[in-house]
């Protein structure tokens, strides 16, 4: 396993780019199914503002930004998840393993959030969106953690201090 200090490092610019994969996804998608690139995004603040949220279709300070942050914030988590569980194995610097991993944990973040989160603070965006358009939010997720990953092991990237 990775050290904290080095996952919270890597798993910073994995968490960036899958937060904003992700959200062009929502935002895609959720314009397709609602009329407005806002609603999925709207949805997640949920949270803090109950069923509200879910009706809430227009970019506002009161739902949007909420909106952002919460679903940032999960995709800083499960990528420095991601990096301290994975990293060793990410170091390998091999696309398809790279890939792999990240699909794989896509897939527990998905389960955790809609098997083993009360409903209250599920993402909130499933009320808008089919269920294979949930599957595309997620697939963009993961490949956001895959393309985080490789950048951070780059050359200048974000690097191990002990190396």
């Amino acid at each position: 396993m990775e050290s904290w200090n080095t996952a919270f490092r890597r798993g910073f610019v994995g968490g960036a780019v899958s937060s904003l994969l992700s959200t062009a996804a929502l935002a895609l998608l959720g314009r397709r199914a609602t009329g407005s690139p806002y609603a999925a995004t709207n949805a997640i603040s949920h949270w803090i503002w109950g069923d509200e949220a879910l009706r809430a279709n227009a970019p506002t300070l009161r739902h949007t930004v909420p909106g952002y942050v919460i679903h940032h914030g999960s995709a800083m988590f499960w990528s420095v998840l991601f990096e301290r569980v994975c990293g060793r194995l990410l170091d390998r610097n091999a696309p398809v393993l790279t890939l792999g991993a990240a699909s794989a944990a896509s897939v527990v973040a998905c389960f955790v959030d809609y098997r083993l989160t009360p409903a209250r603070l599920q993402p909130g965006f499933e009320h808008h969106l089919s269920r294979p358009s949930l599957a595309v939010v997620y697939g963009a997720f993961g490949v956001g953690l895959a393309l985080g990953a490789v950048l951070s092991r780059r050359q200048g990237g974000v690097r191990d201090g002990a190396r």
